[in-house]
């Protein structure tokens, strides 16, 4: 075989290697296509629940109070000429279109499975007229018809799982109170429900008759391709990756709290609001651009460090939501697709700022790369000791909602959306910000089981005093970063350390102890460890032992030495020989015995005080 016949049989081999790699690319691009495409599913076969929507149902029937919880509950503000009867349409033909807020969960053959109620089941919109009461009568009445709706539960079983009801404040101004429950919906819904509401109600009014898109899929179709999807074979690669990231962290973060953590969760919580300021969010973009991190990752920085700080822990575990809609078809859906992410963070090699935001932008991107596995599956394969006083995995949640806001315009009527005032809490501390003008506001929702609303509005301080020294200078050490506001460290620096005060020179020391005594016998005098003594117990061990040094032969001015480490005992010691009359010698146990034995000798005590 010729030179060029041989260049020409590998020419030929080399382009028929190139066609059965790009056909084997293909095949995979479209075996993945295949893959992420959402079939529609027999809704006359049993319908399985998603995992996210198992663990609430789940805790349904655990706990069926704690399921108020998981209440997602809107308010909002109507002025304007209100069509009652085609908002009551709107949200008829809203249920039609969306499965989802018509779907309850019923047993079948002994597990929990979707059923989808048919579309013209129709929707109860209540209605109150409240013109007629005075301006504090109706308060009261809007006061308790929230608690009214806040203590309702959902049947998840029997009851339409989303709630609506309409107050007629005026002839132009009424309040819409919405609930859904968590497990039909999710922060992502709710902006589909105001868009498609908004257009259903203005086709109601006869503004425009063009229709929605059909939707491609719907939530039951997401469930049960989530379901066979992780039953194939997605599971294994996702776990393997999360098991790695989550090995050896820590189950519990340990804050300092106001009171200890009870043993079941009550959920009862409350929130501190929080703004930060449009030249502090600049600051805080252009340090994110600066180090390739978004403002997400920037702000997760903040919020470890003063974790971090106040729990004297490095190693942190930190929740985050996610969106969890990576399938195009899923974006105009209403359901519960939204998704956990434990997001680790370690503090401890990260000497500088700049290097935490490195730490966390890498830990941050490997975990959204594998978002798509439910959190409830990465609990089941970490095996968390589990407990009912805290959360597995994470007790603390970081949230940014930096999508535009969506805009209710209802034809003829202005709408805002009323603030809401938490009562629960999931978590010990969830951070909520969302961005609007520039601006971020939002608020820190804390568990009332453990923490003081005044200590809630501190860690607002902390976070926002940490971003603001980050933004500042980005070569600072997070461990010694400034975090006290001026007036706190001005009241733990320096006021509560104004111990002087003037004593009467006529008095003995014992004397004024005594005094102190009288004055309040069972408050708390000395406390070590685990032993807590009131003045008036105090007082009794150091009148006893005053006694048994005076029956040793102890006189005024003797003196005693005294060799104990710091103890109660050594109180008791001190003001038991000055009750006697005699003055003390202090030696410290810890000294060479020589030392010990040099000052026995130079100040020659008449006695060594006993345990008191």
């Amino acid at each position: 075989m010729t030179k060029n016949t041989r260049n020409v049989e590998a020419l030929k081999r080399a382009v028929l290697e190139q066609k059965i790699k790009a056909l084997l690319r293909a095949r995979k691009a479209d075996e993945s296509h295949q893959a992420s495409v959402i079939p529609l599913v027999d809704r006359r076969a049993p319908l399985p629940l998603s995992f996210a929507q198992q663990r609430l149902w789940f805790l349904s029937q655990l706990d069926p109070a704690a399921s108020l919880a998981y209440h997602i509950p809107a308010t909002l503000h109507l002025k304007g000429a209100l069509n009652y009867q085609a908002l009551a349409d709107a949200f008829n033909q809203l249920i039609a279109r969306q499965e989802s807020l018509r779907t309850r969960f019923i047993m079948v053959d002994g597990k929990p499975r979707q059923h989808i109620d048919p579309p013209d089941t129709g929707f109860v919109l209540a209605r109150h007229d409240l013109r007629h009461l005075s301006e504090t009568a109706r308060s009261q009445r809007i006061a308790a018809l929230h608690e009214e709706d806040r203590k309702t539960p959902f049947d998840l079983s029997n009851d339409r799982l989303i709630r609506g009801a309409l107050l007629q404040l005026g002839d132009e101004e009424h309040m819409l109170l919405l609930t859904q429950h968590h497990i039909i919906s999710d922060g992502w819904s709710i902006g589909v429900l105001v868009r498609e509401l908004s257009h259903l109600y203005e086709v109601a009014c006869g503004k425009h008759s063009y229709p929605l898109n059909a939707l491609p899929v719907q939530y039951a179709d997401y469930a049960s391709w989530q379901q066979r999807h992780f039953q194939e074979g997605g599971l294994a690669k996702e776990l393997a990756f999360w098991k790695q990231y989550l090995q050896d962290a820590p189950a519990l973060l340990t804050l300092p709290t106001d009171r200890p953590r009870p043993n079941v969760q009550s959920f009862t919580g409350n929130n501190v609001p929080l703004r930060l300021s449009e030249p502090l969010v600049a600051s805080l973009k252009a340090l994110s651009q600066r180090h390739g991190a978004t403002l997400f990752m920037t702000l997760l920085a903040g919020w470890s460090i003063v974790l971090s700080r106040l729990s004297g822990q490095h190693d942190l575990v930190i929740g985050s939501p996610v969106a969890n809609r990576s399938h195009q078809q899923l974006e105009g859906v209403i359901g519960f697709f939204v998704n956990t992410l434990a997001l680790r963070v370690n503090l401890a090699d990260c000497p500088t700022i700049s290097h935490l935001l490195a730490h966390v932008r890498q830990q941050t991107l490997a975990a959204y790369e594998h978002q798509t596995l439910p959190f409830d599956k990465v609990v089941e394969a970490m095996q968390p000791a589990r407990s009912l006083s805290h959360s597995p995995l994470f007790q603390v949640m970081l949230a940014l909602n930096n999508t535009p806001a969506e805009q209710l315009a209802l034809a003829g009527v202005s709408l805002s959306f009323m603030e809401q005032h938490h009562h629960c809490a999931h978590f010990d501390l969830t951070l909520a910000l969302a961005e609007t003008s520039g601006v971020l506001t939002g608020d820190l929702e804390y568990a009332s089981d453990l923490f003081d609303h005044a200590t809630a509005e501190r860690l607002v301080g902390y976070f926002i005093k940490v971003l603001t020294e980050m933004a500042n200078d980005e070569h600072q050490s997070p461990h010694a970063l400034p975090m006290l506001s001026s007036a706190e460290y001005q009241q733990l620096v320096v006021s509560f350390n104004t111990t002087q005060a003037a004593l009467p020179h006529e008095h003995l020391l014992h004397r004024l102890f005594e005094a102190q005594v009288a004055r309040t016998p069972d408050a708390v005098a000395v406390v070590c460890e685990d032993i807590r003594l009131s003045y008036a117990a105090l007082n009794r061990r150091a009148n006893r032992l005053a006694h048994r040094l005076l029956a040793l032969g102890v006189r005024p001015d003797d003196r005693v030495a005294v060799c104990l480490p710091r103890s109660v005992d050594a109180i008791v010691a001190i003001l038991g020989i000055l009750k006697a009359g005699g003055a003390y010698v202090p030696l410290d146990p810890a000294y060479p015995a020589g030392r010990l034995d040099y000052m026995l000798a130079d100040a020659a005590p008449v006695a060594l005080a006993p345990k008191g």
